[in-house]
Order: C-alpha cells, then sequence, then structure tokens
C-alpha cells in the first residue's frame, strides 16, 4: 500500500528537540524526525502537529502553552485524509522525562557546595509510580479519536527509545545512583507497556522502539539518545533522541509499512 498523507502526534520524543533543522522552536519540532524522514521516503506528504511536552490530553483536547506560543488540540488538526498517523506519547503522563531531568539536575547540583540546598530540594522527591492505567487510557482516547477524524488512517503507535539501560554508566553523562538507574528504567518499562496494552485493546499497529534500541542507550558506543546536558545548551535535548535514534525509527517504521 501506498501512503499519500501522514500525520505525527506526540510529544518531545516523536518531535525532535535539538535535531536540526529547527522547524517550529516553540513546539520543540525538528525537520529530521522520525516522522519528516519517514514522509520523505514514502514521498508523502506531512502535517506534523507533534509539540515537546505533551500529553495524551493535550493531544486530545487540552490547549497546550510552551514557550508564549498556545498549541490547540493536536487532534484538531488531523485532516480527514490522513492515511498513515503516528502517535508517540503519555511518558508525560507517567512523568517519565521530567523525573529523569530533575533528578539529573538534583544530583549535578548537589556536586557545589554553593548549589547544593537547591539540588537536595530537586531531589527530595523520589521517582513516582503511577498508575499506567493513565498512559493506556489516554492512547485508547487517541487511537479511537484518530479513527473518528480520519477513517481511513492507519494508527502507528511507536513508544519510546531506550534512555537508560542496565550497564549505563553512571557520570556526568547519566548522574543518578544505582538505586535511581532501576527505578527510572522500572518507569520506562511501565510506559513501553502502555503502548503494548494500548496497541492490544484498540488493535493499532506498534513499532517497538524499547526493542529496536537495546544497546543504544546513553553512553553506548553508538547511543540513540543524548546524555544529561547541564546548562540552556541541553535544556531541550537532554535525554532525548539524537538524529541517529530519529533515523533508526524512520527505518524501522518504512520497513513496517512500507511496499
Amino acid at each position: 500500500m501506498s501512503y499519500r498523507h501522514v500525520v505525527a502526534l506526540g510529544s518531545s520524543f516523536a518531535a525532535g528537540p535539538g535535531i536540526p533543522p529547527v522547524v517550529d522552536a516553540a513546539a520543540g519540532r525538528s525537520g529530521n524526525n522520525y516522522a519528516h524522514l519517514l514522509a520523505e521516503a514514502l514521498g508523502a506528504r506531512l502535517t506534523d502537529l507533534t509539540v515537546s511536552g505533551a500529553t495524551t490530553a493535550t493531544i486530545l483536547d487540552q490547549p497546550q502553552r510552551a514557550y508564549r506560543t498556545t498549541f490547540p488540540p493536536q487532534l484538531s488538526g488531523v485532516p480527514d485524509d490522513a492515511d498513515l498517523v503516528t502517535v508517540t506519547a503519555g511518558g508525560n503522563d507517567l512523568q517519565y522525562l521530567g523525573t529523569m531531568l530533575r533528578l539529573a539536575w538534583a544530583n549535578t547540583l548537589r556536586g557545589r557546595w554553593w548549589t547544593r540546598p537547591l539540588g537536595n530540594v530537586l531531589g527530595r522527591r523520589p521517582v513516582p509510580v503511577l498508575d499506567p492505567d493513565l498512559a493506556v487510557d489516554g492512547l485508547r482516547r487517541v487511537v479511537e479519536a484518530v479513527r473518528t477524524r480520519a477513517p481511513g488512517a492507519r494508527v502507528v503507535l511507536v513508544d519510546y527509545l531506550t534512555v537508560l539501560e542496565e550497564k549505563t554508566p553512571l557520570g556526568s553523562d547519566a548522574p543518578f545512583s544505582d538505586a535511581e538507574r532501576k527505578a527510572l528504567r522500572a518507569l520506562g518499562r511501565r510506559v513501553d507497556g502502555a503502548f503494548a496494552v494500548a496497541a492490544q485493546a484498540t488493535g493499532a499497529d506498534l513499532v517497538k522502539a524499547s526493542v529496536l534500541s537495546a544497546g543504544h542507550g546513553v553512553g553506548s558506543p553508538e547511543p540513540w539518545v543524548n546524555g544529561f546536558v547541564a546548562g540552556r545548551r541541553g535544556a531541550t535535548s537532554s535525554f532525548h533522541p539524537n538524529a541517529a535514534g530519529m533515523r533508526a525509527i524512520a527505518d524501522e517504521l518504512l520497513r513496517f509499512v512500507g511496499p
């Protein structure tokens, strides 16, 4: 089957913050995210609605405020002629990347006596253990809503690239304790599990970027995600996909949906 109109929904792991070229700074959206690469390979038109920081709620029915810009619910931009829709979301529903960034900053700031009090405050809260059904329900509703707006669309859920692995070296790129790494990995598995349950419940397709990226986490010889970068330069890209990671997902999607 050939596809003519690709639509991308999702958060930063779909938008691609920090990857040049930037096509929408407020959304943290790259012109080389996996949706752009896929649409180009398919020769299809692309409607990229991804926004960094999005939740399933801001995809469905809540406006999202980012960098003095208000984005309408992503679903409102889905055209009825879309025939392929990709979705990467749910991690923010379970506070996945936010928790990782908070603990990375906490441990980095604790390394200097003059920032230690702030680091202690940031590190006071443990890794949250939220009900994965929060993400499952959101993803399920997104799939169902897309099918209502674009009845002819094939919906493909794309879960998250692996960030931390069992043997991820701890240091400046991954400034965590062993216990924190273990807890964050468990949180990541809950996020990926939500995709699997939602795909089964809705009959949507699922591309398991989490499995595809095994061996490519932070600190690996060929990482598909960035490590932690303190300061303004790393504010949007830390622990997010790099260009190689986006290319890997696009290639897998092309194998999955291509002729």
